[in-house]
């Protein structure tokens, strides 16, 4: 399996904060405990290296990891769920939208769905501003592995159904998906 060595870099809160990278970088949306920081970690067979957690919103910054400098993942804040104020909920949502609207190292955005549960309606509103946008994007479906197996190729099409382009399944338990998912992530580098 191809392995690659991961380091967490910095975290940011705006654009202005960012690090000054060329590497291709994948920022990851989706909402709270959906699975994107075990995705890093199974990515980088690291279990410590981006923080779990069970309380949904602690990620409130850009956290930034560097890949063998072959891209960077960028861990933004979930959406749909936190225990701030609208203010803070606010200055977030106008910082993200900041970062993905003018950071040049971004190759291809990654949104991560829960694959037990239908395609939920904040997911297809960040969906549709990414879409508004032109913004290239492509959706991992994680937690594969609690979907039974005969069930795992519809739960895919109907992901797919809803917001076309590349669906990858993945499973940060038994990282069944990591290798294809480095490779595809490659892929989209050169």
């Amino acid at each position: 399996m191809k392995q690659l060595d991961a380091k967490f870099i910095i975290s940011a809160e705006k654009l202005s904060q960012c690090p000054d990278f060329v590497l291709p970088e994948f920022p990851l949306l989706g909402r709270s405990n959906v699975g994107k920081s075990s995705f890093i970690n199974a990515l980088a067979n690291n279990k410590k290296l981006a923080k779990t957690s069970n309380t949904p919103g602690k990620t409130r910054l850009i956290n930034f990891f560097n890949f063998s400098e072959e891209f960077m993942i960028a861990d933004l804040p979930g959406y749909g769920y936190a225990k701030v104020s609208k203010e803070a909920q606010n200055t977030w949502q106008k910082y993200l939208e900041e970062y993905l609207l003018n950071r040049k190292q971004i190759k291809t955005l990654i949104q991560f769905v829960d694959a037990r549960h239908e395609v939920q309606k904040n997911d297809i509103q960040m969906r549709e501003w990414v879409n508004a946008y032109n913004l290239p994007i492509i959706t991992i479906a994680t937690k594969i592995d609690y979907v039974p197996r005969g069930k795992v190729n519809q739960v895919l099409a109907n992901i797919k159904k809803t917001f076309k382009g590349d669906v990858l399944p993945f499973s940060a338990t038994d990282r069944f998906y990591c290798e294809k998912t480095i490779e595809y992530l490659l892929n989209l580098c050169q």
